[in-house]
């Protein structure tokens, strides 16, 4: 008996003394096949006196689900808890292990597995499957963890991202990074303006005066929020937004000319196939080696198609250069030729001349983007990966399991801690 116990227990991974194995089975339990270890998990003292004298008063049976390597076979300790009464204070009391939680048919090492799980790009249906248990049972899992994110409202990181993304009810989310390790401050469940201010305002004026850098794209409020939260901190607009801005916006304008043309006529057809030359940098366009394009029936180099492209609208040519000198000073944090480009009076069109006040409206944080090293490409990835946990998972309803979800995915939760999620007092 004693070998049967230890050769079970070490197969198993249980360490409790107080649980003795006797054997083990395979049952048919409605047309599949269950492994059934039989065990009794003894009471050697009162936990209320700890007394040992104590009265056995008969058993309870729990059908505890433990963790298995085949999901085809699930396995299953049939627990006999011992039922006492203490003869010395006379309370009654019933038998309890770390394997399971009081009341609970699914062992804590369940648990923890499906929390391992968890911190991966799946969907809770899989992993419910696997581990043969039910979406509700992952989904309390999930929960139990929302406990442990808390935050620490007397410091805040040196360098701030903000940005949002769409997510429960195609809603957007206001999401705060860390510019420095690139780890998420936190989460809100909208973008406007007093909830940020709600949220922030938490934080003591010490910890606030700590922030230098907030770094943003060009929506309308978040310079506002900046500056009334973070006193000390330069605004700093992402690098990649303003050169999103300025191609949108040629686009825009090239389609408008494009449409003035016949669309069998040539100047229609090098507008409009080749497009994507016009957003490229020029310095990247093929100058040398011609190509036969079917279009113009003709053999042209990039450069040529985009400069013959060009010549028919010279305010479109002033908007292409102005797109190019800035995408260039950009690149080459040339803070002078960007203040020289927004004060340029070219004749531009309506959409880059929008753009172009844009900049100037955030003149400080337009100059402020150029010289800085921190972007928002590190939360751009962040974002990346929200988007994939919501299509693996086909949306999320709940917004409370998509933050939980992207806080596990993140590896925020240590795995020495897992292992104290799930015992209960």
């Amino acid at each position: 008996m004693s070998s049967l116990n230890d050769y079970i227990k070490f197969t198993l991974d249980i360490e409790d003394k107080n649980i003795i194995f006797s054997d083990y089975s395979n049952e048919n339990i409605n047309g599949k096949i269950y492994k059934i270890y039989l065990a009794e998990l003894i009471q050697p003292t009162c936990p209320y006196c700890r007394s040992t004298n104590l009265k056995h008063n008969g058993h309870y049976v729990s059908n505890v689900r433990f963790i298995t390597a085949d999901a085809s076979k699930p396995v299953t300790i049939r627990l006999r808890k011992q039922r006492v009464l203490c003869n010395d204070c006379l309370k009654r009391s019933m038998a309890q292990s770390n394997l399971v939680n009081k009341g609970c048919y699914i062992s804590n090492t369940s648990k923890r597995k499906i929390l391992s799980a968890l911190t991966e790009d799946r969907s809770m249906t899989s992993i419910a499957r696997e581990h043969n248990v039910s979406v509700n049972t992952v989904q309390r899992v999930l929960e139990v963890c929302s406990s442990k994110f808390y935050d620490a409202f007397d410091h805040l990181p040196e360098h701030l991202a903000f940005d949002e993304f769409k997510g429960v009810g195609k809603k957007l989310h206001f999401i705060c990074l860390d510019g420095d390790t690139h780890k998420v401050v936190q989460i809100l469940r909208t973008r406007f303006k007093p909830d940020i201010l709600r949220y922030f305002y938490k934080f003591t004026p010490k910890a606030r005066a700590m922030v230098k850098t907030v770094t943003m794209d060009l929506n309308c409020y978040y310079p506002l929020v900046a500056r009334e939260l973070f006193p000390n901190a330069q605004i700093v607009i992402d690098r990649f937004h303003m050169v999103q801005m300025l191609t949108r916006s040629f686009n825009i304008f090239r389609v408008q000319i494009m449409k003035q043309f016949n669309k069998r006529s040539r100047e229609y057809k090098l507008l409009k196939s080749p497009w994507k030359l016009y957003l490229m940098k020029y310095d990247k366009l093929n100058k040398t080696t011609p190509y036969y394009d079917w279009h113009f029936k003709d053999c042209l180099t990039q450069e040529h198609v985009v400069l013959d492209g060009l010549d028919c609208d010279q305010t479109l040519e002033n908007t292409y250069w102005v797109m190019q000198d800035f995408m260039t000073a950009i690149q080459d944090n040339d803070e002078k030729k960007v203040i020289h480009l927004l004060h340029s009076k070219q004749n531009v069109g309506k959409q880059m001349h929008q753009t172009l006040l844009t900049f100037k409206r955030n003149y400080s944080g337009v100059l402020n983007g150029i010289t800085s090293t921190y972007s928002n490409g590190c939360l751009e990835g962040v974002n990346r990966k929200i988007k994939q946990i919501e299509r693996t998972a086909y949306g999320y309803r709940n917004f409370k399991h998509l933050l939980i979800r992207i806080r596990l995915e993140e590896n925020i939760i240590k795995e020495k801690e897992s292992n104290s999620y799930f015992l209960a007092a």
